[in-house]
């Protein structure tokens, strides 16, 4: 399994890593960590995805926050190229709480940040 020190460079900030463990604590699963991928679809082309994981996958880079608290964050490589220069982070509006992911490769994406393409 690499690690993220040799992967594109891909940010985990702390409020992201805290608030995935706190989901893994409360489906039971403590120990879990995120996955983050892409995929095609959504309404721009790709979109992103978030699961709970017990373990990484042999190929994936596993990132943290940077004080090393909060769950690890799991990224396959071939979504690891489509998010190379990104931040994961946690957003809390008044419409609701979600993971956002800030991609400058991203040229566009839809209303609700689930979906992006590129240029």
């Amino acid at each position: 399994m690499p690690d993220g020190l040799n992967a594109p460079s891909f940010r985990v900030t702390a409020r992201a890593a805290a608030q995935a463990a706190a989901i893994a604590a409360r489906e039971g699963r403590p120990d879990a960590g995120l996955r983050v991928s892409v995929s095609a679809g959504g309404c721009s082309g790709f979109q992103y995805g978030f699961e709970l994981e017990d373990a990484p996958a042999a190929e994936d880079h596993v990132f943290g926050a940077p004080d090393g608290n909060g769950a690890r964050i799991f990224v396959d490589p071939v979504s690891l190229d489509l998010l190379a220069g990104s931040e994961l982070d946690w957003n809390e509006a008044l419409i609701g709480a979600h993971f956002a992911i800030r991609n400058p490769q991203a040229v566009s994406g839809c209303g609700c940040g689930a979906s992006f393409s590129l240029g």
